[in-house]
């Protein structure tokens, strides 16, 4: 009697061949820039102290209130799976003493994060990010980088359907202000008991509340950016004039206060108009208060978060990636265990040189084995016997035309290379 088949859990994001590799070459794009920019990588776990979360992301928030995988360890400890990256970064920061060094701290990372969300298109209860946090000093210009660093990893991609829309959320001065008429305004409106408690902790939730009903609610509220102090005014205008001279293009978005309790002043998103309503595929800001809130010094901070999964959507969406960009340049069938042997030479000096190569393996035929580079999508095949070693020469056959030229073993490099 056979066993029941075991199913991945619903709503998890999983990548097989071949679009294993059109993801990998996604988190490769998104990488790069902040490596450039000199960024060196942060390896977390994967789930942490569940408090870190409540003190960082914010109770009034739905990630903490209704996406987080929660559990109790073996020795009695709540441990959540990290539902984003930020406040891990922060712990691992003020741990390691990395704040009490040369400022500022420039890290990437990038990894699964998990949030019990409704699966759709897009949204996935296990998710990739690639994410950066530049910690330690309130400089107009890391907003910008950190901003030029995002927008890079999707130009790389090739992605031109995709904008950034971009905010200020002030400083403690200009939310305080904000927060009394924010509170009059909502006083007025009639709230169910669980939005009311929201409301109660942060306001600013109700902003970022994706019910029709609430968007209504809140049309006419009172809005931030009307409220911030000259310092804050100062340092967003600033950001913005950095961002031209970048010359990346931006369009403000008052209303836009992100899912996450520590953000203040820069605030940023990318929105991709192909991927419906998860257009979402990043975004971030700046966190001035999150490492004193979290027991560390009193230091800002500003960082994003990538989708790799919906930046991958936005690639197939626009057409800008295909599997073909990842297949081999040579397939190789050998025929008798002589020619596998010089096949095997062949391919590792040809890898050694950065092409992908592949031989076939298992004594097929050569029918069968032709079909199988045929599947490959390699470039080109040769067939390596008995003749061809003792000749030194192979046909090199291009998989698409058919077309075949004949080329000394020794000149295969340079031959893959016209």
């Amino acid at each position: 009697m056979s066993q029941q088949k075991i199913a991945a859990p619903k709503g998890v994001s999983e990548y097989t061949p071949p679009r294993s590799s059109a993801f990998d070459y996604v988190r490769n794009c998104l990488i790069a820039p902040a490596r450039k920019a000199g960024y060196q990588l942060i390896e977390l776990p994967v789930f942490e102290d569940t408090e870190l979360f409540k003190r960082g992301v914010g109770e009034s928030t739905d990630v903490v209130s209704k996406e987080m995988y929660t559990f109790e360890d073996r020795g009695g400890r709540s441990i959540t799976l990290r539902p984003e990256g930020t406040a891990g970064v922060m712990r691992s920061v003020i741990e390691h003493g990395l704040d009490r060094g040369q400022l500022p701290v420039k890290v990437w990372y990038s990894g699964q994060f998990f949030r019990a969300e409704r699966p759709q298109a897009g949204r996935y209860r296990q998710f990739y990010q690639v994410g950066i946090e530049a910690i330690g000093l309130d400089d107009p210009a890391i907003d910008a980088e950190v901003i030029a660093i995002a927008d890079a990893g999707f130009k790389a991609l090739g992605l031109k359907q995709y904008r950034l829309e971009l905010t200020s959320l002030g400083d403690a001065q200009s939310r305080a202000a904000h927060k009394v008429d924010l509170l009059k305004f909502i006083a007025t409106l009639q709230l169910d008991e669980a939005t009311a408690a929201r409301a109660a902790i942060n306001p600013l939730r109700l902003f970022d509340d994706k019910r029709e009903e609430m968007k209504k609610a809140m049309a006419d509220a009172p809005l931030l950016v009307n409220y911030l102090s000259d310092a804050s005014r100062e340092h967003f205008a600033t950001v913005t004039k950095y961002l031209d001279a970048l010359g990346i293009s931006y369009q403000l978005n008052p209303r836009m206060v992100r899912g996450l309790d520590y953000y203040t002043g820069t605030t940023f998103e990318f929105v991709h108009d192909l991927l419906g309503a998860q257009s979402g595929i990043g975004g971030g800001g700046r966190y001035d208060g999150l490492m004193e809130q979290l027991g560390g010094q009193s230091l800002s901070g500003i960082g994003f978060g990538l989708g790799v999964d919906r930046a991958l959507l936005a690639a197939e969406a626009e057409g800008v990636i295909g599997q073909e960009a990842f297949v081999s340049d040579l397939f190789i069938i050998p025929l008798g265990d002589g020619a596998k042997l010089q096949a095997l030479t062949i391919a590792s000096e040809l890898r050694d040189k950065g092409k992908r190569v592949e031989v076939a393996f298992g004594d097929r035929a050569l029918k069968g084995a032709m079909k199988g580079a045929d599947k490959s999508g390699a470039t080109y095949v040769i067939v390596l016997g008995e003749s061809e070693i003792s000749s030194g020469t192979v046909e090199l056959k291009e998989m698409k035309s058919g077309a075949s030229t004949s080329v000394k073993i020794d000149s295969l490099f340079e031959a893959l290379n016209k």
